[in-house]
């Protein structure tokens, strides 16, 4: 039997059949709303509830939000951008000031944020349709217990599926339907996650292999607003969302502790969807991605806003995006791979510190 190979940390997922409940045990009971809908993407899924809406105004949207979506949803509906950044100030009320026909489109950032705000908000302001993003963490009380009109949660960012854009109504609202159609990037995905799988346990699959579908899948899932793969439907009723949920947040609290214990860097948190580095410039954020890469470590940067492009025109924000990146503790690391992450980390402190970079 080949020896399985554990070099890699975070990047895309591989099929992981540990992930589905034991047989005759529970998961999270009633993470899934009974009625919904399932497509390819969160992002397909806004845009086809935005055409549902026909919102007569704006679309109000975070100021740290990702702007390959927002830019996507400029193209139905003019965009305007509140103060949300993530920091501990949460969302900055003042900026948020949404007209007649306006929809308002809010987020649980990093999935540690408290609900509680945007429920008294909503109540105040009957008239304004709310739309909560529950991407990084579908399973919170927030997004269990939400009040808002519509819900939406992007799920093969922090689940082992090849697609998945979850869209409900907390207030029983109608919805739409994915567009006909299946999406090929799914396909793509799934052949990807299937052969890394094989990868992992040591097979002979050139990892070149994988990537490269995995970047077509990607590319050709942007936006989708397809239904779900058949896979994904099948497959996300079965998930153990406990075990995964409760292993990431462990992880995430381990490693923000080896961080604070053994190093000098700034964490911003810990919670739901990984851990953040916020670093002391662009500079050493790129060159902290690149030597964690070099050492089979893949940091994920939550979300690149330049301002040569489309960006939201908060300066602040954009800083912020330009020193931040994720680190990858997910349900896959053992206390081995926190270990190691920090050891990495601190070396490339050192190599900083000492002018090589």
């Amino acid at each position: 039997m080949p020896a399985e190979r554990t070099s890699e940390i975070g990047s895309e997922f591989h099929w992981d059949p540990a992930a589905l409940l034991e047989s005759g045990r529970g998961g999270l009971p009633g993470w899934l709303p009974e009625r919904r809908e399932l497509f390819a993407t969160g992002c397909g899924a806004l845009s086809e509830l935005l055409r549902r809406l026909a919102p007569a105004g704006r679309l109000h949207v975070p100021s740290y939000f990702c702007m390959g979506v927002a830019e996507h949803l400029s193209r139905q509906v003019p965009v305007a951008w509140y103060r949300h950044l993530p920091d501990t100030g949460g969302v900055r009320w003042g900026t948020l000031r949404p007209g007649p026909g306006d929809v308002v489109l809010t987020q649980n950032l990093f999935g540690r944020e408290d609900g509680a705000p945007w429920t008294a908000w909503i109540t105040e302001h009957p008239g304004v349709t709310v739309i909560e993003d529950h991407s990084h963490d579908p399973f919170s009380d927030w997004a269990r217990d939400s009040v808002a009109h519509y819900a939406v949660a992007s799920l093969r960012k922090t689940l082992p599926l090849p697609d998945g854009g979850l869209l409900w109504s907390p207030r029983g609202l109608e919805l739409p339907r994915p567009v006909d159609g299946g999406s090929a990037g799914a396909d793509l995905k799934l052949a990807a996650m299937l052969l890394k799988a094989a990868w992992r346990d040591g097979q002979p699959v050139p990892k070149d292999h994988f990537r490269t579908l995995q970047q077509q899948g990607e590319h050709q899932l942007l936006g989708s607003a397809a239904a779900a793969h058949a896979v994904t439907a099948a497959v996300l009723p079965l998930l153990d969302i406990s075990a995964v949920r409760q292993a990431s947040a462990r992880n995430s609290t381990q490693l923000g502790a080896l961080l604070a214990s053994r190093t000098k860097w700034e964490v911003l948190g810990s919670g739901g969807f990984r851990l953040q580095l916020l670093c002391s410039s662009a500079a050493s954020r790129d060159g902290l991605l690149a030597h964690l890469a070099q050492h089979g470590i893949y940091a994920p940067v939550h979300w690149r806003q330049g301002r040569s492009g489309f960006w939201s025109g908060d300066a602040e924000a954009a800083d912020l995006a330009g020193r931040m990146l994720t680190l990858p503790a997910d349900h896959r690391c053992g206390p081995g791979d926190l270990l190691r992450m920090v050891e990495t980390i601190d070396g490339f402190a050192r190599m900083d510190l000492s002018g090589v970079l």
